[in-house]
């Protein structure tokens, strides 16, 4: 959170999501020693053009465990590499793990300890107790599914959850971990949400139960294709923001790192993410 909190002060609220799935990165990034140092070599070349705009990393777990156990070379590379390159800046592992408690206290050991990861993305559905591994490390994010930008994240999200201990009888599910999560979960101040740019209006929802609490926002470019931009980080500004005009970490993927096929590939990631940067502060 304190990282977040020296980004977020220069104007940083940029997430890049290294979903390097090795098929879309450009020939001129390819390496002869193979898959492993091709990804590592991509992700680096992004994090050197970007490291200044940016208010965290996000690489997401699938596109590095595809892979096997070169993977997990990769993807602890390139975390080593981003505290090298940007010290202050976070690393979020979109893993979205939980588990029983004490199989949690094995992810808690791989993302943390041994992945050297600053935050990790939970999911809800086990409770406060099986993730309490998670919450009592004080000094790491704990970042939990609320709203997901999915098409189908109402099938379970929006059904209501009701009984007397949910505020006003009842609440769709989606609000009631946000309300949990903020008011119960977060007693270390490391706890953060997971809540879509697609469902701005449910975003809105969120930021009134939860206070001036970090919200992680994925969604924004390529899942709303028919959307503008512009409209789309208006929109999200506009509901993510907290009482400090803060308090986002809006993240792009493919929208950035595959902005371009050519060797020129960190450099259109640094365009790309100078953009969505420009525009995130223009409407707050």
């Amino acid at each position: 959170m304190e990282l977040l909190r020296v980004q977020w002060a220069k104007g940083n609220f940029v997430c890049v999501g290294l979903d390097s799935e090795f098929d879309k990165i450009p020939e001129s990034a390819h390496r002869m020693k193979g898959i492993s140092t091709t990804i590592v070599a991509f992700n680096r070349a992004i994090v050197e053009t970007t490291k200044d705009i940016v208010c965290a990393y996000k690489p997401n777990a699938a596109f590095y465990e595809a892979h096997g156990s070169i993977g997990w070379v990769a993807l602890r590379d390139t975390i080593i590499d981003i505290h090298r390159i940007a010290p202050n800046v976070p690393v979020i592992l979109d893993a979205k793990r939980a588990d029983i408690g004490n199989t949690n206290n094995g992810y808690v050991q791989m993302a943390f300890d041994y992945l050297k990861a600053d935050a990790i993305t939970v999911h809800p559905y086990l409770g406060q107790e099986a993730l309490q591994p998670f919450l009592d490390r004080a000094d790491k994010g704990v970042i939990v599914l609320c709203r997901t930008s999915n098409p189908g994240a109402g099938e379970f999200q929006d059904e209501d959850v009701a009984g007397d201990n949910v505020p006003n009888g009842y609440m769709p599910l989606y609000k009631y971990v946000a309300y949990q999560v903020s008011h119960k979960w977060n007693r270390e101040g490391n706890c953060a949400l997971v809540v879509g740019a697609t469902y701005p209006d449910e975003l809105c929802e969120v930021r009134g139960l939860i206070g001036d609490m970090p919200i992680l926002i994925p969604g924004v470019g390529f899942q709303q294709k028919d959307v503008p931009i512009e409209k789309q980080v208006e929109q999200v500004v506009s509901a993510g923001k907290n009482s400090h005009d803060d308090g986002m970490i809006i993240n792009s993927s493919r929208g950035i790192i595959f902005a371009s096929k050519g060797a020129d590939f960190a450099e259109a990631a640094r365009r790309e993410t100078l953009k969505l940067h420009d525009l995130i502060n223009q409407f707050r």
